[in-house]
């Protein structure tokens, strides 16, 4: 795909009899655009994110405490309501927007010290955010669902995550994972060796190297994970790190060649919050 002018991002999206498709360009496919909510009070709530008809994917984060004290899970939601969550999940599956929920994160008090945490973890997901249900164990989110589950693992120890995924792909969750540019991520490195991922969001900033050279980092997770779709993942503004990109240094540094490549999946925001502040995404 060859592009003659950049677009912003929003000029990617494609609304048709009112549903959101695949961002595309005037000459062709870009890939789904993917935000991650729940880091910030005032980036308004996941039903205002889902409606501005940007995003095909939400990440909301984070699931956060888990694995030090057996029976004990928290959400950390920066304080949006727990309570409405649940109905703006609908409403987003309602338009067509995948929901996920992310579990780990940069901070709270999360760990798998066993095997039998890791048990532990996956029935809590299943049956408090997922499809099962049992007595005794809180819904937060009510009757929704949520499509699946983001591995954040960016704490802590690595093991037992793979023991995790398997429990939970076992049960049929779509799982995705998203790790640190430099390859590999130690901490999800087993965890993405069981294969029962389908899709890595590789965070290009964060990390000196990768900021300079990001398609490099790209291209090598994408290799080592050829059926897997990779996402890069980006921040929305200067503010955040080091490693922002203009869209039209994101563009003709990287996306032009990455794009080529039959496991890319598009463009990871992180977060909705800078998003919306900066309108990244937005028709500038």
């Amino acid at each position: 795909m060859k592009m003659k002018a950049l677009l912003p991002v929003a000029a990617m999206l494609l609304l048709v009899s009112g549903q959101l498709a695949a961002p595309v360009t005037a000459d062709g496919y870009v890939g789904q655009l993917a935000v991650f909510w729940g880091r910030h009070k005032e980036e308004g709530s996941l039903r205002e994110a889902c409606d501005t008809g940007r995003y095909n994917i939400v990440v909301i984060t984070f699931y956060n405490v888990f694995g030090y004290q057996r029976g004990r899970y928290g959400l950390d939601f920066s304080g949006h309501p727990v309570a409405a969550v649940g109905a703006d999940i609908k409403h987003c599956q309602s338009k067509g927007v995948q929901v996920l929920l992310s579990i780990g994160g940069q901070g709270g008090e999360y760990s798998l010290p066993s095997s039998q945490s890791a048990s532990d973890v996956a029935d809590n997901l299943w049956n408090a955010y997922l499809r099962g249900r049992r007595a005794g164990v809180p819904r937060p989110f009510g009757d929704a669902v949520v499509d699946g589950i983001d591995f954040f693992i960016d704490q802590g120890g690595a093991d037992h995550y793979e023991q995790l995924a398997r429990q939970l792909h076992g049960r049929g969750v779509l799982l995705t994972a998203t790790v640190r540019c430099a390859y590999p991520d130690s901490r999800m490195e087993a965890a993405l060796a069981t294969g029962v991922f389908a899709r890595i969001h590789v965070r290009i900033f964060g990390d000196d190297q990768c900021t300079m050279f990001p398609k490099d980092a790209w291209e090598k997770w994408a290799a080592a994970y050829p059926r897997c779709t990779v996402f890069l993942t980006v921040v929305a503004s200067p503010e955040q790190d080091e490693g922002y990109m203009f869209q039209k240094d994101l563009y003709y540094g990287v996306q032009q060649f990455i794009d080529k490549e039959p496991n890319y999946g598009g463009i990871a925001i992180w977060d909705r919050y800078y998003d919306k502040k900066a309108n990244y995404s937005g028709e500038g």
